[in-house]
Order: C-alpha cells, then sequence, then structure tokens
C-alpha cells in the first residue's frame, strides 16, 4: 500500500506563495508509470485537479491554474511539492496528493490575512 502524507502551513496570505509537500512511502515516486496528483477541494465545492508530476519527472497542470502552479519533486526524500503563487482566498481549500488509487488526509490551507 501506498501512503502518502500532506504537509506545510495551514495559513497563507493573500498574494504569497502556498506551497506543499507529499512525503510518500510504500513506493518510489519513480516507479515506472506511477502518476502523482495534488486535487484541492474548496469549501463546499467538488474536488478539482490541479496537476501530477510523472515518475520521469515531467509535470502537467490544469489549464485553469497553469499560470500560477509548479509541481517538482526530490528524488532522494521520495517526496514530490506543490507551489501555487499569487494566492486569494478562492484557493482556500483541503488539498491532496494522490497516486490512484491512495489519497493523502489532506491538509487544510486558507488564505486570509
Amino acid at each position: 500500500q501506498v501512503l502518502l502524507e500532506e504537509s506545510g502551513p495551514g495559513l497563507v496570505k493573500p498574494s504569497q506563495t502556498l506551497s506543499l509537500t507529499c512525503t510518500v512511502s510504500g513506493a518510489s515516486i519513480t516507479t515506472n508509470y506511477y502518476f502523482w496528483h495534488w486535487v484541492r477541494q474548496p469549501p463546499g465545492k467538488g474536488l478539482e485537479w490541479i496537476g501530477r508530476m510523472s515518475f520521469s519527472g515531467s509535470p502537467i497542470y490544469s489549464p485553469s491554474l497553469k499560470s500560477r502552479t509548479s509541481i517538482s519533486r526530490n528524488t532522494s526524500k521520495n517526496q514530490f511539492t506543490l507551489q501555487l503563487s499569487s494566492v486569494t482566498p478562492e484557493d482556500t481549500a483541503v488539498y491532496y496528493c494522490v497516486r490512484l488509487p491512495d489519497w493523502g488526509r489532506g491538509t487544510q490551507v486558507t488564505v486570509s490575512s
């Protein structure tokens, strides 16, 4: 079983950059054909896919968030990281890291001054 755990600040000020890390155990993030996703759920809304990192290190982003999103990885720590810049209160959500069918528990991020 793959275990994923999100970590990062729970409160971010508007216009700043949100940065979250997903620590993976039970599998290597470089395992062939594994894809590592970030997904979020704003309060009262559905799930929104943010982007993903491939096993080969290639990221792909949601078109609606692409201009503000960066996903990177640290293979020595078996982690992948989300950065979302210029955040607004609309970026307030529970953020999940995912390697289907496994999900992290999620971490609440609130954007507020």
